[in-house]
């Protein structure tokens, strides 16, 4: 290598900063821990609820009826985040869950309950899409899956917290106060990010996004590659406006699609339909353990999963993980429905509910929980991001809405087992659909997956300033 072609000494000797990375991932994935709570919220609520909800049917919908506010979130988010900003719809969507959450705490009929249920899906929408759109854009490469992956651990967390505050307030209008208190929290941080960089690009705004690219990367850091790489990437969007037939393209089309299947997949695993009833699902199978402390021991399951995804992200990388969380996924359904069967037929072994749950959360927190979203954020081309990814996530709430609302029918139509073993059947397909079509895309830039799907080569210019970046973030 000549002298001319060597990085500076500047670029070779200084990473990206993390500290505040971190940071920053860490004060927008409070609005996932926000939704967390949402999901846990109607386990330990739903049995103080009987007096508020008449009937089964009703608590069927209170549950269900926040994927359908989550469906039209989705798309909403995909509108606002180049209208706004990434930064302005996460603190708009922080208006529409306090805004829910008033409405579950005062409400005095099934219809203000369910209103409630309905914005709160709004915000868990938005959310699913702005959230991991922008640590996408903001996360510097080397990080990026870990970061990622902070999303869906912070809904555990969230799920978690609910679970554990259910266990002790006795009151369900008092437990909703304890679960809006995150989102005050969310608020509070998102007023102080910095918008991403890649939306001030779009904007014209080149000073304030080199200021937030810069803040993001640490002071010492030289930015003018990666700066460069986005501008030049911003251009070239500028001068090709999509059109409804570019949108068939090979490179635009199947990274679409193979993310829209995995959204399917991962609702069609059956998880929120399991997380939603944890408390019915264990009176059922008459576990020792009382309900509130069964779902406190499966969603701490679900939190040390998750955390450890984080890290493996980065290492294992997505295809294996997401392959071997579809595998274990439905050893665990068929495994439950096993036992719901030896029920009918008489006896059952008492630890198989429990240890099957555990599992299944687990796997699903290893692999199916986190890379759907971490995918998203990677694999859709910066011209199609927004719609795209408005897309995949009204995807993701409508199968959830689905599968959640479906299940009770499911239950009296094919019996408890006959419901897991339909889960561990698409749990099965899953594994086959990620062996043999989702690729890898760990460590590989926005235009590299992009080139791996047929999309334009990167330049040469473009390749050795992404080369040097790789470069400083080795430790």
């Amino acid at each position: 290598m000549s002298v001319t072609e060597m990085p500076t000494a500047n670029a070779g000797s200084v990473k990206p900063a993390r500290l505040i990375q971190y940071f920053t991932a860490l004060s927008v994935t409070m609005g996932a821990l926000s939704f967390g709570t949402s999901i846990g919220f109607t386990s330990p609520a739903g049995p103080m609820m009987n007096e508020t909800l008449s009937g089964e049917e009703e608590m069927m919908w209170f549950n269900s009826i926040i994927n359908m506010g989550a469906m039209a979130g989705g798309p909403m988010g995909g509108l606002l985040i180049n209208v706004v900003g990434r930064k302005g719809s996460m603190l708009g969507s922080v208006v529409l869950s306090l805004s829910a959450w008033l409405l579950i705490i005062f409400g005095r009929n099934f219809a203000s309950l369910l209103s409630g249920r309905i914005i709160g899906g709004l915000f868990m929408g938005m959310t699913s899409l702005v959230v991991p759109t922008y640590i996408g854009e903001m996360a510097s490469a080397d990080i990026r899956g870990a970061l990622g992956s902070g999303f869906q651990l912070m809904v555990v967390i969230g799920i978690l917290y609910a679970y554990l505050f259910g266990a002790v307030i006795n009151n369900w209008r008092v437990l909703a106060v304890v679960c809006a208190i995150p989102v005050a929290i969310y608020g509070v941080l998102a007023f102080f990010v910095k918008e991403s960089p890649t939306y001030l690009l779009s904007k014209g705004k080149e000073k304030e996004a080199r200021e937030a690219l810069q803040a993001l990367r640490g002071k010492e850091y030289n930015i003018e590659s990666e700066f460069k790489m986005l501008r030049e990437t911003q251009e070239a969007l500028t001068r090709n406006q999509v059109t409804w037939r570019d949108l068939m393209q090979p490179h635009i089309l199947k990274p679409v699609i193979i993310c829209l299947v995995v959204m399917v997949f991962q609702q069609s695993s059956g998880v929120n339909a399991v997380l939603f009833n944890l408390g019915t699902i264990f009176k059922e199978a008459g576990v020792g353990l009382p309900e509130n402390i069964s779902a406190i021991v499966v969603g701490t399951v679900q939190v040390v999963a998750t955390g450890i995804a984080a890290p493996l992200l980065d290492r294992a990388g997505r295809k294996i993980l997401l392959t071997g969380s579809a595998a274990v996924m439905a050893i665990s359904h068929f495994a439950l429905g096993v036992f719901f069967y030896l029920k009918e037929e008489g006896e059952a072994p008492g630890w198989l509910p429990l240890t099957s749950l555990m599992v299944f959360i687990a796997a699903f927190s290893l692999g199916y929980g986190p890379i759907p979203w971490v995918l998203m954020g990677e694999m859709f081309s910066l011209e199609v991001r927004a719609p795209a990814s408005g897309l995949a996530t009204l995807t993701n709430w409508s199968v959830s809405f689905i599968v959640t609302l479906a299940y009770d029918p499911m239950k009296v139509a094919m019996h408890e087992y006959g419901a897991f073993w339909f889960f561990g059947g698409v749990c099965t397909v899953s594994t086959l659909f990620c062996i043999f079509v989702v690729p890898e895309t760990k460590g590989k830039t926005v235009q590299e997956i992009s080139a791996y799907f047929g999309g334009p080569a990167v330049t040469q210019s473009q390749e050795k300033p992404a080369n040097e970046e790789r470069r400083t973030e080795v430790v």
